[in-house]
């Protein structure tokens, strides 16, 4: 028993810090995406795509951007 003890709670306490990590990575990546919406609605930008693109639509965006020239 006091070997399981030495193995399991280092394994508990890497496993709750993980837990935490993702929960707190998952809602700063919300709280980023809902300021960048908020942003482009009120400049009006986005050239009149919508803020939730289908993945069809995504991926003709994303392949026009690739064959437009960088300048």
């Amino acid at each position: 028993m006091d070997g399981l003890s030495h193995i399991g709670l280092p394994v508990l306490g890497i496993l709750a810090v993980s837990v935490v990590t993702f929960y707190v990575v998952s809602f700063a990546e919300i709280r980023e995406k809902s300021f960048k919406d908020l942003y482009d609605s009120e400049n009006g930008d986005g050239a009149g795509f919508k803020t939730s693109l289908s993945s069809r639509e995504r991926r003709s965006r994303r392949e026009a951007n690739k064959k437009r020239p960088r300048s």
